[in-house]
């Protein structure tokens, strides 16, 4: 008997590699492929000043039973950390408090490589195009067969890599819109705030986070989120951005010229409005084409790994 070609999954943020898990424990057989240096997409920590700093996603929620099995675990391990459930609103000082939301002392990419260690993962693999292979079932990327292929990334990178003869495909990610973030670490010398988390109301800035106290080192660093109409016009050259970003930050917080700075891009940082649908998917059993990450569903970390989760589960229920 012929082994089953494995599923390929193309990106290794939390949405791809959860998939990849539900299929790797349902005995399926998968293959993850990804662009970047290590796992981990939007889930980012980047090593600066000899630490890790959490450039992309903030924090998680857990709510849903099924992903809080796996915080759990990640917590009784010592991966993951309840961090704060009250944030402050800049100008103003009002406090608003929700659910626990959760951080990683190893930075937030840590836990998607955890998720990742059984998993087949080919690290610095761009792929270019998905397309039909003209001749009969089963896809094509980068011109080898594939028979199910998931993309587990943002809808516009997902349309850039899918043929134009694949109409079907294109026309559940085509109309979606996606806002762009600047994000800018701050190194001070000292810490001089109180407060975990801050919204900012700003032309520049929207979103503040104390890393230092979700990481738990107390580390005097502070990670701050553009908005996207800030974004949108600096994508091309984000280093220049930082005076603005800067000015923003130490105007909205009263806060001394920090010591060290950098500047992420993040050109799809998260999709304009929901999606009710958990995940997609197009095609038959020898041919399929499956699309999850936050794009689908609510636009947090939660909802990327339910929507890779699922998609893993009713891929495996497919035979």
């Amino acid at each position: 008997m012929t082994a089953a070609a494995p599923v390929l999954i193309v990106g290794a943020g939390i949405a791809g590699v959860a998939c990849g898990r539900a299929l790797h424990d349902a005995g399926v057989p998968v293959r993850l492929v990804d662009r970047g240096r290590v796992p981990g997409g939007r889930m980012a920590s980047r090593r600066i000043d000899d630490r890790y700093v959490d450039t992309g996603a903030s924090y998680f929620t857990a709510r849903d039973e099924r992903f809080s099995a796996v915080v759990r675990d990640w917590q009784a391990r010592g991966l993951a950390r309840e961090w704060t459930d009250t944030f402050v609103t800049v100008p103003g000082g009002e406090t608003k408090t929700g659910p626990v939301r959760w951080a990683a002392a190893g930075g937030l990419r840590s836990l998607v490589t955890d998720l990742a260690a059984e998993l087949d993962v080919e690290q610095h693999r761009e792929v270019t195009t998905v397309a039909p292979t003209g001749t009969g079932p089963g896809l094509l990327v980068d011109g080898e067969p594939a028979g199910t292929v998931v993309l587990a990334m943002p809808d516009p990178q997902a349309l850039r890599l899918l043929d134009p003869s694949l109409s079907e495909a294109r026309a559940l990610i085509a109309e979606r819109e996606w806002e762009a973030t600047l994000a800018l670490v701050a190194r001070f010398p000292a810490r001089t705030w109180d407060f975990d988390g801050a919204f900012v109301d700003d032309a520049t800035l929207s979103w503040v986070a104390d890393d230092g106290s979700r990481r738990g080192d107390g580390a005097p660093v502070l990670v701050a989120h553009s908005t996207p109409a800030f974004a949108r016009p600096r994508l091309a050259d984000p280093v220049a951005a930082e005076t603005e970003l800067v000015a923003a930050l130490r105007r909205s917080f009263d806060l001394p010229e920090p010591v060290s700075t950098y500047v992420q891009r993040w050109t799809f940082s998260k999709p304009a409005g929901g999606r009710y649908e958990p995940y997609g998917l197009v095609g038959g059993a020898s041919s399929t084409l499956g699309f999850c990450g936050d794009g689908w569903g609510a636009s947090k970390v939660e909802a990327a790994w339910l929507s890779g989760h699922l998609l893993g589960e009713a891929l495996a229920a497919r035979g």
